[in-house]
């Protein structure tokens, strides 16, 4: 398998759960505003939609949708423990938290990185954010994760709330969801996926 990710986007998500599941693969940079791979390709040749991720298959097909291509990874490693098997009601608690991050979060986080958002945008975008921020600060609580163990939607929520940073969102009045970053962030895995996307050394 090969993932196309480019830094610290939401690719990030499928790189950690790759690497938390112990499964081969490589990985390949995308620059997103030439759509071309660190190897030269065309990515909109690889993914029409033109954006991260996009997870290539052995068989030549290809996978793109964060919260699809976690759930694929982790049933390809049962073992691993990332997400619940089906019919496991648990399996659908961390699908719906993938929906509310992809829906509640990754959305509203995009209003900032849309060239063409208008300050009014990104002001409401903040209010969403806050409101939807205050709510996963509470569903977390004392816990050390979403549900029960690490699981494919705090690899996908621990991405998410790493781009507050760049659009210079205070997390400050969540101590919560600081320290939550801190523990999911000193994970061997998430280490690992970080410094080979080069946001850490």
């Amino acid at each position: 398998m090969k993932l196309y990710f480019s830094p610290g986007a939401c690719s990030l998500s499928p790189h950690i759960v790759l690497l938390e599941a112990g499964l081969d693969f490589s990985a390949e940079r995308v620059d997103l505003r030439a759509k071309l791979t660190a190897g030269g390709a065309d990515f909109r040749a690889i993914n029409p939609k033109g954006y991260v991720p996009a997870l290539a298959l052995d068989d030549g097909s290809v996978l793109t949708e964060g919260p699809a291509i976690v759930q694929f990874l982790a049933d390809l490693a049962p073992g691993a423990g990332l997400l619940p098997p089906v019919g496991d009601a648990a399996r659908y608690k961390i699908i719906s938290w993938l929906s509310f991050i992809s829906s509640e979060l990754h959305k509203n986080f995009n209003a900032f990185f849309n060239p063409a958002a208008s300050d009014d945008m990104k002001a409401h975008a903040r209010k969403i954010l806050a409101v939807r921020l205050e709510y996963v600060a509470a569903q977390l609580g004392n816990g050390d994760y979403l549900e029960g163990g690490f699981s494919v939607a705090d690899a996908y929520l621990f991405t998410a709330l790493g781009w507050a940073d760049v659009v210079k969102l205070d997390l400050a009045a969540w101590p919560v969801l600081g320290a939550y970053r801190a523990r999911i962030g000193a994970r061997p895995a998430v280490q690992q996926a970080l410094r080979a996307e080069g946001l850490i050394k």
